[in-house]
């Protein structure tokens, strides 16, 4: 995966970024290699045709993937910080306004204990923003994830320290709401 580190810069550091993509993605990924030659959507979904003994790391490796290229695809600060289309009309229809929205996620994200991410998934047909610890992945709750933030102390620690609020704020400086845009108008075409 090449993700131009200028996409980030100044709100993450190019030393940020290198050690999240080529130290801990990377790590997922290759850990998860050696586990099952399956993609990581493949192999979440089709949990239950692995030994049990294996779930748990095939699980923990995938999510680790999947929500990690999910976060860095969406990442882009020369990109449109605001939805425009289809997600645009849903966001206010169930928040009001993108203002609002924008709140209710940064809320929802601070509540997080410990490592995981804050995503906002399409569940039922309906949006929700929903925390989930460590590496697990919304498609193991019959959810499609279509924006998420990493909530885990190596996303944000170099840059911001112990000030997980800044880092949010800054976060939502580096959406490209066009990616999360095609993710929604892909999920909701199914």
């Amino acid at each position: 995966m090449f993700i131009p580190i200028t996409n980030y810069i100044p709100l993450l550091s190019e030393e940020t970024m290198n050690l999240h993509i080529q130290k801990l993605y990377k790590g997922y990924l290759d850990r998860l290699k050696n586990l099952t030659t399956d993609d990581p959507l493949k192999a979440v979904l089709n949990i239950s045709d692995y030994p049990i003994n294996k779930r748990g790391q095939i699980l923990y490796n995938a999510g680790g993937v999947l929500n990690h290229e999910l976060y860095f695809e969406e990442l882009n600060q020369h990109g449109s910080h605001e939805p425009k289309k289809k997600l645009k009309a849903t966001i206010e229809k169930k928040y009001g306004t993108f203002e609002n929205f924008k709140q209710e996620f940064i809320r929802i994200s601070n509540q997080l204990v410990g490592s995981g991410y804050t995503f906002l998934v399409l569940r039922n047909n309906d949006l929700d923003i929903v925390n989930m610890s460590n590496q697990e992945t919304p498609y193991s709750y019959d959810m499609v994830p279509i924006m998420n933030i990493d909530l885990w102390e190596h996303a944000y620690y170099l840059d911001y320290k112990t000030d997980k609020g800044k880092y949010i704020e800054a976060f939502f400086k580096l959406l490209d709401f066009d990616v999360i845009e095609n993710r929604y108008e892909q999920a909701t075409q199914n």
